[in-house]
């Protein structure tokens, strides 16, 4: 079979090394809300569905750093599908599950206890990552 070169195969390795840097830095913003939201007195929540949100978001940046040839749309889907099924998951209940779900990395990966609300967060976080996504473009042809 014959490959050809694509026409600018620069483009996508520059759009996931950009989208990787914007994940990392949501990463560190959930973090800081997690660990110092209630010390802070910020309202439970904002902790609690800010967090939801920008694991959402994370989420969709992610998707893209692995899938960069995928439009923000197919992006913004698949992150959905990926958000449902990690919710919906929590409604499963197995030994090792849950006692993955009591560590630091379950907790912040698949959390702990479904809510629908959560669905809401994880929306209005993916919308916000498609946002960014697009101000990142968009400030790279400018």
């Amino acid at each position: 079979m014959h490959w050809t070169q694509p026409d600018k195969p620069v483009a996508p390795v520059r759009t996931s090394q950009t989208r990787a840097a914007l994940a990392l830095a949501v990463i560190a913003c959930g973090l800081c809300l997690r660990w110092y939201g209630f010390p802070l007195g910020l309202p439970a929540f904002i902790v609690k569905y800010g967090g939801s949100l920008l694991w959402a978001t994370m989420v969709f940046l992610m998707v893209g750093v692995v899938l960069p040839q995928l439009t923000r749309a197919q992006i913004a889907t698949v992150a959905v599908l990926i958000a449902v099924v990690v919710e919906f998951s929590r409604l499963v209940h197995t030994p090792w599950l849950d006692a993955f779900r009591l560590t630091t990395a379950g907790a912040l990966l698949l959390g702990r206890i479904f809510s629908p609300w959560n669905l809401v967060a994880y929306a209005v976080g993916i919308a916000f990552g498609a946002w960014i996504d697009r101000v990142a473009e968009l400030r790279k042809v400018g």
